[in-house]
């Protein structure tokens, strides 16, 4: 979005697009403790998905934080997986077990409006995460970057 400075419009940063594609590395999905956030619709997803009911999805996958549900994680050498990373079926991949029904949260990465703060941010979450598909791979378009921006659920 841009922002209305005065008179004149601060174009965001962005505006010639970002290069990302997913490498499949899984390090947006681990690190230290955190929340994934889902909505009552995406919880029905992934249980279809998954073949059980919600209210076993509920019980077996997630937590409440702050009055809202989170998926839970699981510690291991690489930090907190998401409970649905999947290291072993790939070899050198970390796959999604809920791909097709993933939360929002997860499908903008790595678009969410905190990364995008400025240049200096998005370089820096680059390394922190690390995420060697930021920066590579196809560009995405200023359009397509404010469609996933713009679907970040808040609090992310």
């Amino acid at each position: 979005m841009s922002e209305s400075v005065g008179d004149t419009i601060k174009k965001e940063w962005y505006e010639k697009g970002l290069r990302f594609s997913c490498t499949q590395c899984g390090n947006c999905c681990t690190g230290p403790t955190g929340y994934v956030w889902f909505t009552e619709e995406e919880a029905i997803r992934m249980a279809e998905q998954l073949g059980i009911t919600v209210k076993e999805f509920y019980k077996k996958y997630t937590r409440k934080v702050r009055g809202r549900m989170s998926l839970i994680e699981h510690k291991n050498q690489h930090g907190y997986d998401c409970i649905f990373l999947d290291r072993k079926t790939s070899p050198g991949k970390a796959l999604c077990k809920v791909y097709k029904s993933r939360p929002a949260q997860c499908g903008t990465w790595p678009f969410w409006p905190e990364n995008l703060k400025s240049q200096r941010t998005w370089e820096s979450i680059k390394k922190i995460t690390p995420c060697p598909g930021m920066g590579n791979g196809q560009l995405v378009t200023i359009d397509q970057i404010r469609i996933q921006r713009d679907a970040t659920p808040p609090d992310v």
